[in-house]
């Protein structure tokens, strides 16, 4: 795993993406890990694709025979990031 500190983050951001695609990538605030920047292919695999809790309901095996409604409210289980404030 690589560590960038915020500056060179801020620097460098096309090399912590290049990082990003082998690995998670670490930026530090004053040497603490404060946030973590991940490929797409990454996040999509920790958060299970981005799926509905529907659609991977869907998919487990023996679930035929069980009555479920899902509300449209439930949406994705991934949400995007909010970026600013």
């Amino acid at each position: 795993m690589e560590s960038f500190t915020s500056e060179e983050f801020s620097r460098d951001v096309s090399a912590a993406k290049c990082a990003a695609q082998e690995g998670p990538v670490f930026i530090t605030d004053r040497g603490k890990p404060s946030f973590v920047l991940l490929s797409i292919d990454e996040y999509q695999t920790l958060t299970g694709g981005g799926q509905s809790v529907q659609e991977v309901f869907s998919q487990l095996p023996n679930t035929d025979a069980i009555e479920a409604e899902f509300p449209a409210a439930m949406g994705n289980v991934a949400r995007a990031a909010k970026l600013s404030d």
